[in-house]
């Protein structure tokens, strides 16, 4: 019997229309709306195949994966297991790969990962369980690594392997200039890799430079292989690996030539592949107003030529000869698209009073309006919207800025440390509710990896507060319109977060009820290394629509902004904000009033900038394709898209 995703290359791939639409791409691959969905869908393979193997009496061999990727994948096993029965009994594990030297202990282990995710809550056969052992004297590693692949022979090799990607397209640990013959050994781990690995270890100072990991041509022995990547992060590397050519400079490449691979990605992960990104190169497109104009910004960038500078020729040249005889001319083309974007300029985010609002993004009435600002984390305000936040409060608009979560893991030790040394030098053990002798034995006797008490915690989420108080009085706000809500999902004391749970989306619920608001604005960048903007998104989303039957939300509307890792594509943005270089400084020194972000960014991605320095450029560079699209010529825009909830 074939597995959900086998029978869909069969089904899908018998039409000349998907096979057209699929022409540039070299690997099978199915988009999902979410990494939910798509993960439950890998379950299900997997959970299909344990079972066809326990009617036939023998193991089932699978090849597994850490990281975040996988995550859902094994909360639904997890899930299968205790509320359907599915049996373990006959399953023998082997893991990709383990840092090296890492002891199991080490919560930072893939041993760990695993047996907290997974081995931990099901009947697996303990001695069924493989992970490569990253404390092996480096004496002893060459013969480990021989004996690892000929346990994987001898179990009858990986009947399906599950793999993540890494930006620099390792599969395993398999880094660029890894040999499609390479087995089972130690490798040095990629820079880029351990900038991504991070936030998980507090800094690339404490991310091991070795791992131990299965070779290319071990995973390329699986009998079937299911490759998942979620999130914009991954977009690029998807692209190279799908659609470009086969090279050791690209490890997930290799898979190119696997006769059961298929790679399993949502919406964010597949924005790259031409079929998305520029589908009047492949085929025909229905043509949607979003389309257009995302066609139209293409053609303007590609030509290096304004909108209304754009040609029939133009047009005819770069796949888009349907669209131009559907719209008549590129007259007539160019003069929709050049007042599309007109439309989305604005001075007046909360809406211009006495004016004609039906071509403006935001509407006239009421003239003063209520505005929520959530903010994920004690600085996403000002770094994603500064600008537009004090235009808001300037012109009279009843504005509340809403931080959703204490943002305490983002503070160093040696941060926490200065403040409490301070105070306790200034007021001693009285006045704060902390103990700051505690805290500085604390922090003095910390040990890698330990999680902070909640005396530290509560100190560093107070420098948050102070800081955000501090940033949001230089805008100009109110302290009473102020609001700290602290949200349960993030108070781990740890990077990874508990699941957004009823009581966050209560306290949500709670704020917005009680400010009524005409206008919501949230972060709608999901890249964040740690994942929080998407639970706090997800938290705002869930509070919406269990409060929509109320009459006030008749009037709300949904503003996302941006944060400090992507901006919106010109085809997608709403409303866009210009902003005067006076206004360009004031956000600034707003950013820096978060002193404890400053310098030492500890989850900055993969740009290695300040956040006040990438909020300036992505400003300014949305100011210069306006710009360049014919428009008028800015200092800095700060953009916003329109989400129907």
């Amino acid at each position: 019997m074939k597995s959900a995703l086998e029978i869909k290359p069969d089904i899908s791939y018998k039409s000349a229309g998907k096979f057209e639409e699929t022409r540039f791409e070299k690997i099978h691959n199915e988009i999902f709306k979410s990494s939910a969905e798509a993960s439950v869908i890998v379950a299900q393979e997997i959970a299909q195949l344990i079972r066809s193997k326990q009617e036939k009496n023998k193991a089932c061999v699978l090849g597994l994966a850490t990281g975040s990727s996988p995550i859902k994948v094994y909360e639904e096993l997890v899930r299968m297991h205790k509320e359907e029965g599915l049996s373990f009994s006959n399953v023998i594990t082997f893991n990709l790969d383990e840092y090296y030297p890492m002891t199991k202990e080490n919560n930072q282990s893939y041993h760990y990962f695993m047996h907290q995710h997974l081995f931990n809550h099901i009947d697996i056969k303990p001695e069924n369980v493989n992970i490569p052992d990253g404390t092996v004297t480096i004496d002893e590693l060459n013969q480990y690594c021989i004996d690892y692949e000929m346990n994987i022979k001898q179990a009858g090799g990986l009947d399906f392997q599950l793999l993540g990607i890494g930006r620099t397209g390792h599969v395993g640990f398999n880094e660029p200039g890894s040999h499609i013959n390479s087995g089972t050994r130690i490798i040095t781990l990629d820079h880029i890799t351990r900038v991504d690995a991070s936030s998980d270890f507090n800094g690339i100072d404490n991310v091991p430079k070795r791992a131990i990991t299965m070779g290319v041509s071990t995973i390329m022995r699986s009998k079937r292989i299911v490759l998942m990547a979620w999130g914009q992060n991954k977009a690029d590397i998807i692209k190279r690996t799908i659609q470009g050519d086969i090279s050791s400079e690209v490890p997930a490449t290799f898979l190119q030539n696997h006769p059961n691979a298929t790679f399993v990605l949502d919406q964010s992960a597949a924005v790259e592949l031409t079929r998305f990104k520029t589908p009047w190169l492949v085929g025909e497109c229905i043509w949607t107003q979003e389309l257009k104009s995302k066609a139209i910004v293409w053609l303007c960038q590609k030509t290096k030529q304004s909108i209304l500078k754009l040609t029939d020729r133009d047009y005819n040249n770069n796949g888009m000869s349907d669209l131009l005889a559907q719209e008549g001319s590129a007259y007539d083309l160019n003069i929709n698209m050049f007042n599309v974007l007109q439309h989305t300029i604005t001075g007046w985010p909360g809406g211009k009073p006495n004016t004609d609002d039906s071509h403006r993004p935001e509407r006239a009435n009421p003239a003063k309006k209520r505005v929520i600002l959530f903010s994920p984390h004690p600085d996403d305000d000002v770094i994603s919207m500064g600008g537009t936040f004090s235009k808001l409060i300037k012109q009279g608009h009843d504005v509340h800025v809403v931080y959703q979560t204490s943002g305490n893991i983002a503070v160093t030790d040696d941060e926490a440390l200065k403040f409490a040394e301070v105070a306790k030098d200034f007021i001693g053990e009285a006045g704060s509710g902390i103990n700051f002798k505690s805290v500085i034995e604390f922090l003095n006797k910390k040990s890698e990896n330990q999680i902070d008490s909640l005396e530290v915690r509560k100190l560093k989420g107070l420098i948050r507060r102070r800081e955000s108080y501090a940033a949001t009085r230089y805008i100009g706000l109110k302290d009473e319109n102020t609001h700290f809500l602290d949200l349960p999902f993030y108070e781990t004391g740890q990077v990874k977060k508990n699941p957004l749970g009823p009581e966050d989306i209560a306290i949500v619920k709670d704020i917005i009820a009680k400010i009524k608001p005409h206008q919501v604005f949230a972060a709608g960048d999901l890249a964040d290394p740690h994942g929080t903007h998407e639970v706090c998104l997800n938290a705002i989303f869930a509070a919406m629509k269990e409060l929509k039957p109320e009459k006030y939300m008749d009037d709300c509307w949904l503003w996302l902004y941006r944060g400090a890792w992507h901006e919106w594509d010109i085809h997608e943005i709403d409303m866009a904000v210009p902003l005067s270089p006076s206004e360009v400084l004031l956000k600034r020194h707003a950013i820096l009033y978060h002193q404890s972000q400053k310098d030492r960014v500890m989850f900055q991605g993969n740009d290695s900038r300040e956040f006040w320095v990438r909020a300036e450029d992505r400003n300014k560079n949305t100011a210069i394709l306006y710009d360049e699209l014919g428009l008028a010529e800015y200092e800095a825009i700060e953009a916003f898209k329109r989400f129907d909830y």
